[in-house]
């Protein structure tokens, strides 16, 4: 689509490993159900063997995204780090295949390609447990600056700040980005990624993000209060565009004075995983192609919906398809 601006995602480049576990796995594990907690090897292969038979998927939050954008039909990149071994392989294969150019070159020794086990409980929620690996050898070297001057929006997310080498990489995209009038589009990613980094994630907000997006737990813990509306306010004064995602509850849209209320299409949840990374690829996409604000948190309504009605984090049914079928929108292209 050449009329199409191209989104340029960076972040974690993981393999997910999922399995449906019930609460006392949890407790027996000491896992922190709804988080995304990093754990070292020797953690990632024990809960490996403890965990009942699984399904394994690419996924990594920014790559969820990017494959989204594209099954819309959008144009989409991706910066990632991966290892040179099997699973990087496959994953590289899977983002290529889906339509999203993949260029960051595999690490040919160092750790292996990472791996999340994903917990998911009976009640749809996902326990993430991240092995990082190659993915902190992403620096400032793998950072395309033609790549991000080419694009329209740098979509970048926040677990990137775990790590020095990969906080670098981000801090010189995102200046990239601006000497070349990018947007630069920021994911909080995890309210526990938010406790870690807040002062942080507070100045890029205030000096470097166009657009913001986060679930209502991370924009309340960004501002430590429990006010939604004064969470709010603060942030509409720093940000040109933020969607703040409520669950059930739908999301929010806020440009300028404007807020848009943005309902929840009703689903059947199995799991929860990648809902926030659909969402995001939704209105990024629209964003991307011109479409209005209003249409756009339809999009990233609909694409979290179908997600979170099966297993994984990416795209299985086509989105361009359902945005006839659910919303009786057609898009460009």
């Amino acid at each position: 689509m050449s009329d199409t601006k191209t989104v340029l995602c960076m972040g974690n480049a993981i393999v997910d490993v999922i399995a449906r576990v019930d609460d006392a796995f949890l407790d027996r594990h000491e896992r922190i159900k709804g988080s995304m907690m990093l754990v070292d090897e020797a953690t990632s292969a024990a809960l490996y063997d403890a965990m009942p038979p699984a399904i394994e998927r690419s996924g990594g939050s920014a790559a969820n995204t990017a494959v989204g954008i594209a099954a819309f039909g959008g144009a989409a990149r991706y910066i990632g780090k991966v290892r040179d071994d099997q699973l990087g392989r496959v994953f590289s294969h899977d983002i290529r295949a889906a339509g999203v150019a993949f260029e960051t070159p595999a690490a040919s020794d160092g750790p292996a390609t990472a791996t999340s086990m994903v917990l998911v409980t009976p009640d749809a929620q996902r326990t993430m447990n991240t092995y990082l690996g190659a993915c902190v050898g992403l620096t400032v070297d793998d950072v395309d600056a033609d790549a991000i001057k080419q694009a329209g929006i740098l979509y970048v997310e926040g677990y990137l700040w775990d790590t020095p080498p990969q906080k670098e990489a981000v801090t010189r995209a995102m200046d990239i980005a601006r000497e070349n009038g990018v947007q630069v589009a920021l994911t909080l990613s995890d309210s526990f990624c938010v406790d870690r980094f807040r002062a942080e994630f507070r100045a890029l907000v205030e000096g470097r993000v166009d657009i913001l997006f986060a679930n209502e737990d991370e924009l309340l813990s960004l501002y430590e209060t429990q006010n939604l509306e004064e969470a709010k306010e603060q942030v509409r004064r720093c940000v040109d565009l933020v969607a703040v995602t409520r669950s059930e509850k739908g999301s929010i849209i806020l440009h300028g004075d404007e807020g848009i209320t943005v309902p929840a299409l009703p689903t059947d949840v199995a799991d929860s995983t990648g809902a926030g990374d659909l969402y995001a690829a939704g209105l990024l996409y629209a964003l991307a192609a011109g479409l209005t604000l209003e249409q756009g948190g339809r999009l990233a309504s609909m694409a979290a919906a179908d997600v979170i009605s099966y297993l994984g984090a990416r795209p299985e049914n086509d989105l361009r398809q359902l945005t006839v079928d659910r919303l009786g929108l057609h898009l460009p292209g």
